[in-house]
């Protein structure tokens, strides 16, 4: 996987916690869960992103969005989820795994002019197929 996919990656699944949480501090620990990685990794990842402005960290190992870093993973977030409802809707794929996995490969394929055709192609839709909001900007 190349370095920007990887950090989208992140952002997204960082997005993902900070929306189930209600927008609070974003703790580490979850995220290596998730990711299935070392906390150690976590915070290397963390360190770049706050380094580019994206995120401010805390004491309690809560990472925070910066208004920049929030704005960024809610592009990459929306993206995902359209390319979810395209793969379900248009492309008829059923399996929930499946629409991840591909929409997991498409997401770093396609650009924003081509993410913003197809959210107005699919009628700007509201709710990705895991029941998650999708977020217009």
């Amino acid at each position: 996987m190349n370095h920007i996919a990887n950090q989208e990656d992140y952002l997204r699944l960082m997005y993902k916690i900070y929306e189930k949480q209600g927008g609070r501090g974003i703790r580490k620990v979850d995220l290596a869960r998730e990711l299935k990685i070392s906390k150690p990794s976590v915070t290397y990842m963390m360190k770049k992103f706050f380094k580019k402005g994206i995120i401010l960290s805390d004491t309690y190992s809560l990472v925070l969005f910066t208004s920049k870093g929030l704005k960024l993973a809610k592009e990459i977030t929306h993206n995902y989820r359209v390319i979810e409802i395209f793969l379900r809707d248009v492309l008829g794929y059923k399996s929930l795994r499946k629409i991840r996995e591909e929409a997991h490969i498409l997401e770093h394929a396609f650009s924003e002019n081509a993410i913003r055709r197809l959210d107005k192609f699919l009628g700007n839709p509201q709710i990705c197929p895991h029941g998650d909001k999708i977020h217009h900007l």
